[in-house]
Formats: C-alpha cells, structure tokens, sequence
C-alpha cells in the first residue's frame, strides 16, 4: 500500500512538472501579436521598383497585404540594383553585410538583363541555381520558404516598341529562360510564380509601365504582390 502511494505521488510530480515545462514554454499573447517575420527580397530593377515610389515596390506591397492577413513583417531586405545580371547580384550578396540570419521569407526575381545583353542561356542555369541555393540557405534551408518569379517580357513595353526591337525573339528567348528558372525552382522544391502572361497582356496598356516607357507601373506590381500572397498563404 506504501509503495503504491509512493508511485502515485511520483507520477503526479511528474505530470505537474511536464505540464509546468510546456506551460512556460508557450510565448506570451503580447509577444505572439508582436512576433514580427523577417523578408528578403533579391533581384534587379523588377525588385528595386525603378520607376516608382519606395511603398509601391512589390516587396513593400507584399508585407502589406500579408499584414491585411495578420502577418507581420519587418521592413524587407532588398538587394537589388536596375541592370543587374546574376552574377552581379551574386556579387552584390557578397557585398552586403548582415545576412547571417535565416530570413522566413525569401524572393528571387532575376534573369531580364542576362536576356538583354546576349549572354548564353547555359551560364545563366549554372548562375541562377546557385542564386538559388543561396537563397534557400539564406531561408533556413527551407526551400518552402523561396519564391521564385519569372522573367516579364520587355519587348511588349512602348520602349521597346519605339526601338523597333523583334519582340517574337525576345519573346522566344524570355520563355528559353524562364523554362529553365521553372525547372530549376523545382528540381530544388521551390515554389514559381509566372508573372510573364499577364505582363505581356497588360505591359503595353495605358498605365502599364512608367515614364521610362520600358519598366512596370505600380498597377503591375500590385498583381505580382497578389499573385505572391496567394502562393503563400497556400504554403502556410
């Protein structure tokens, strides 16, 4: 009778001891409300906005629709310079200080200016999955966590137009390397995100692109932000 008390009073501890560990364990209401995640977006002109206004960039209109969703985000990282090719923004990595942390969230929008100067559709597969590598490691080596966006066709824009550009070859060589972008993303269980169709439908429209006549309008990056949202509230 003694040692069945005695066994009973030690599960009982225990039971109080496990239940006090996953009790103090839990994060506090007020901090969950304040947990905020962190982004980093990585590209070229498409990411830095050229053209328009700081908030109006698709990284900075995607925090805040995610924030209509109760997600909260820290002001994303941007890494991203107008004319950039792969391996100038694989530079520009290198060149940026405080990316030691695993970001939650992470963008990869590169590829128009390897188009547009010519360079050879195998270097770009070679430069662009280690981007993307780069890109998983910078999300934790959480490939769910990487979005990928595909290259928008600049021959349908009014500068193009003006340049007399042969867009059905621009067009050719955009759709060669976001094939590859495609493939890539997936052989490494990336998610991608073709935002060339409703480019090349509503690029060339009033209201599509900026002053430049060649980069999009905020009306644009507002779909691609959109299209984004969707994609990640379905990984959730």
């Amino acid at each position: 009778m003694k040692y069945t008390s005695l066994l009973a009073l030690v599960i009982v501890s225990l039971i109080s001891l496990g239940c006090h560990s996953i009790k103090n364990s839990l994060p506090k209401k007020s901090s969950m409300k304040e947990q905020k995640f962190k982004y980093l977006a990585l590209g070229d002109s498409y990411t830095i906005g050229e053209g328009v206004q700081e908030s109006e960039r698709y990284p900075m209109v995607l925090v805040e629709l995610l924030k209509e969703e109760n997600i909260l985000f820290d002001k994303p990282m941007i890494i991203a310079t107008t004319g950039w090719t792969t391996d100038e923004l694989q530079k520009g990595i290198a060149d940026t200080s405080g990316l030691n942390e695993a970001y939650d969230l992470v963008t990869l929008l590169i590829g128009v200016n390897n188009q547009y100067r010519g360079r050879d559709l195998e270097n770009f597969k070679e430069e662009f999955a280690s981007l993307l590598d780069k890109a998983i490691a910078f999300a934790g080596n959480h490939p769910d966590q990487v979005f990928v966006l595909s290259i928008p066709d600049w021959g349908i824009t009014p500068f193009a137009k003006g340049k007399e550009v042969d867009q059905e070859k621009v067009a050719a060589e955009i759709d060669s390397f976001n094939n590859a972008k495609e493939e890539i993303s997936r052989s490494k269980g990336v998610s991608y995100t073709d935002i060339t169709d409703h480019y090349r439908m509503h690029g060339d429209k009033e209201g599509g692109v900026v002053a430049d006549k060649l980069h999009p309008s905020a009306k644009i990056y507002l779909h691609w932000a959109e299209q984004l949202r969707s994609k990640i509230l379905k990984a959730r």
